[in-house]
């Protein structure tokens, strides 16, 4: 009988070590999710950056743009036709 209770003990060790292995190997599939998904966010990040400098470029571009059209507009008025 103690033989048998003994056994069935070494099993139920058995068993909760394979769930503490599971569990162990879930939480390295989910490091690794939130890895590559911390990786991503860092990439759109960069990229949301980019995009905000280009605007910026964009922007300054069209105010030059507008001044050169003002003059342009203000040397044509003086050419009568």
């Amino acid at each position: 009988m103690r033989a048998e209770a003994v056994q069935g003990i070494v099993e139920a060790i058995a068993r909760v070590s394979q769930r503490v292995d599971d569990v162990t190997r879930a939480a390295a599939e989910q490091s690794t999710g939130i890895s590559q998904v911390n990786a991503a966010v860092a990439e759109m990040d960069r990229s949301t950056q980019q995009n905000a400098a280009m605007v910026e470029q964009a922007a300054a571009a069209a105010a030059t743009l507008r001044q050169q059209a003002e003059g342009l507009v203000n040397a044509l008025s003086r050419f009568r036709t």
